[in-house]
């Protein structure tokens, strides 16, 4: 089961953490359809919320079609979001393991990671995007006089 972590520091909205939170379980493996999301009081009691901004949350996730709720009983996953590349992801995980902990044997914080992570991930885009093509300079037409 997943067990939900605030980051006080954050700008991102309460409610959008536990979302965000839920979609990464998803897209791991952690969380599969037919699972239970834990009930909004244990949540709000553990993470010292208001009941209502779990409510937000799990409603969101219902939007999205990742989740439904029953009532009297709780919020159940419907849909995954792990794709083909889940099997690869166990040696992945691995590897980013290793490497996280020669980072922090390096000096670097949790902030300075995710600056790094951040900032390679776009970088990694930007190579990948097609290159504009240069376009043909119009050839000036000649004036009748």
């Amino acid at each position: 089961m997943i067990e939900f972590v605030l980051d006080g520091r954050s700008r991102v909205n309460t409610y959008m953490q536990l979302v965000q939170q839920v979609k990464q379980a998803l897209r791991v493996g952690l969380l599969k359809p037919g699972d239970q999301l834990p009930k909004v009081r244990d949540v709000a009691q553990s993470l010292v919320i208001n009941p209502n901004t779990v409510l937000k949350a799990y409603r969101e996730l219902e939007l999205e079609g990742l989740a439904e709720g029953r009532p009297g009983v709780g919020t159940f996953v419907v849909r995954a979001l792990a794709g083909a590349s889940l099997a690869n992801q166990a040696e992945l995980r691995e590897d980013l393991v290793a490497w996280l902990r020669r980072a922090l044997a390096a000096g670097l914080s949790d902030d300075d990671v995710v600056a790094l992570v951040d900032t390679t991930i776009r970088a990694t885009r930007a190579d990948r995007a097609p290159q504009p093509q240069p376009q043909p300079q119009p050839q000036p037409q000649p004036q009748p006089w």
